[in-house]
């Protein structure tokens, strides 16, 4: 339980700080650029821009020790239920582990069989045994999920397909809007097209639409056979995979303690293993084992999520600073954002802790970003200027991978230049272009964009997430929250269909008539 007194200590602290600025804080602390950097394997932090001083710090691992976030990760890890609300365990780093590395191993065990079907899969699209209709080599995966289910898979596909090791490419499919499905289907030879369905249920209403949308289309240009031969399915419920149509054979397993949106890291990416290949498979999860060893590992210090984690606590909590934007440097990088946005906001916007009681600390900023350049034409006005200031994670890669260095070197410029300016400001007789600086920022740079290097980066936003959920006594492994709108939209669906007389409230009621009007 945490103590009231490091509460309140932590409060005054607020106080005192508001009052300084970072330019005051790198004055009265010299070594301040060495004590608040972490350096890992192909991966570097940067916490020196954060408005915090090394007694706040002081009180804040002492609020950790408190909450026993080392404890808490610990047990999940050993695959303990972390997830009291649904009961379960929390698999993610398990999914990535060594057989060695303290998993039960009845899990070790289930995870080692499933790790090797995946890759008998991709070997058989790599080797031509898995082939579409008339033995043609398969040459597009279609991979159709949603959240968790879509979005990881798509950030890392795009940041590393120059990295790839085989010839076939992926398309991603998460939208209801079938503008989505029918863009990713256009063009493609479906006898050379494998269809990856991905839902942990197997009754995701948007996968599930999608997933019919596509079924259509194999079996209009390749007949009935077409689904046992190129649909697969990646799911926790295999009945529900049978009863669409998929042979048994063809579907992933999914173990119950693998959550949507940390999920990656299991059969979920079995569309990047075939696309990217089975050796940068297996660079990225050592790349994210590199940063599980540190933070069960490392003293809370030099603990690159868990320091983050506090700071984060802190600016929300303390500086009452709500939003956070995370910005990549690297075009490759640009959907970091929104898989960002879905790890914090999913996880950890919550109301109630885990006994029920409600939430004492918000435990998630407001989450947006964009990739660098392009941010600081979109948003970086406010981040500057605006009355609240915004901390942001500015992310840099250190190598050029597209063969020129010039405009490689001047986009590492930018991201230097805005930390500067975040942090020191201009004077400037008026107003209106003047820089008040004092403004939080951290900054993160990887040695290169390689498989490695991105394991470990997403691996440490993964874990600052759920320590700052158990910082702040909520459940990061749930999400009720998504629920009430999704089975309104069932209900709402069936009235617009004209199967029932379901009345809504007065402003449903009158879109209603609205869109009933013109359909």
């Amino acid at each position: 339980m945490e103590s009231y007194n490091t509460i309140q200590a932590l409060a005054k602290a607020a106080s005192r700080i508001q009052a300084t600025s970072l330019l005051d804080l790198f004055e009265s602390e010299p070594d301040r650029t060495q004590s608040l950097t972490i350096e890992l394997p192909e991966i570097y932090a940067d916490f020196s821009r954060q408005k915090i001083d090394t007694q706040t710090i002081d009180l804040l691992c002492d609020f950790a020790t408190e909450r026993d976030v080392g404890g808490f990760m610990q047990q999940m890890t050993e695959g303990k239920i972390v997830n009291p609300s649904q009961n379960r365990a929390a698999l993610h780093m398990a999914l990535r582990a060594q057989s060695n590395d303290g998993i039960d191993p009845a899990i070790a065990k289930n995870i080692q069989i499933e790790r090797a079907r995946i890759k008998n899969f991709a070997d058989g699209l790599a080797n031509g045994q898995i082939t579409g209709a008339n033995q043609r080599r398969i040459s597009h995966i279609v991979h159709i999920g949603i959240g968790g289910s879509e979005l990881g898979p798509r950030l890392v596909y795009h940041a590393l397909k120059r990295s790839a090791k085989a010839h076939i490419k992926a398309r991603f499919v998460a939208n209801m809007d079938p503008a989505q499905i029918n863009d990713a289907l256009s063009g493609l030879d479906p006898a050379a097209t494998l269809i990856l369905i991905v839902s942990k249920s197997f009754t995701t209403a948007e996968t599930l639409a999608n997933a019919k949308i596509a079924r259509q289309w194999l079996c209009q240009h390749l007949g009935e056979t077409a689904i046992q031969r190129q649909m697969f399915a990646i799911t926790s419920t295999n009945e529900q995979a049978v009863k669409f149509g998929i042979s048994e054979n063809h579907i992933f397993a999914m173990q119950d303690g693998v959550g949507g949106r940390f999920s990656l890291w299991s059969s979920v990416g079995s569309s990047l293993i075939a696309t990217l290949g089975t050796e940068v498979w297996k660079q990225f999860l050592d790349g994210a084992k590199s940063m599980d060893h540190h933070v069960l590992q490392a003293p809370a210090r030099q603990n690159m999520p868990l320091l983050s984690a506090l700071i984060s606590f802190w600016n929300i909590n303390f500086l009452n600073l709500p939003g956070r934007a995370i910005v990549p440097y690297a075009s490759r990088l640009s959907e970091l954002p929104l898989w960002a946005q879905q790890l914090m906001m999913e996880s950890n916007g919550k109301q109630t802790k885990t006994d029920g009681s409600p939430a004492q600390f918000n435990a998630t900023p407001l989450v947006f970003g964009d990739a660098g350049t392009n941010a600081q034409h979109a948003f970086f006005q406010a981040i500057h200027q605006a009355k609240t200031p915004i901390p942001v994670d500015l992310i840099g890669v250190l190598r050029d991978r597209e063969n020129n260095p010039d405009q490689h070197r001047y986009l590492l410029a930018n991201l230097l230049g805005q930390a500067s300016a975040l942090m020191a400001g201009q004077a400037n007789a008026d107003p209106q272009k003047q820089f008040l600086g004092n403004r939080p920022s951290t900054c993160i740079l990887l040695d290169d964009l390689s498989p490695f290097a991105l394991g470990s980066l997403l691996a440490f936003y993964e874990h600052e997430t759920v320590i700052l959920g158990h910082l702040c006594g909520l459940n990061p492994f749930d999400q009720w929250g998504v629920e009430l709108g999704k089975q309104l939209a069932k209900r709402i669906d069936t009235r617009l269909r004209g199967k029932t007389e379901l009345i809504m409230d007065v402003a449903t009621e009158a879109l209603l008539q609205k869109i009933q009007g013109k359909n």
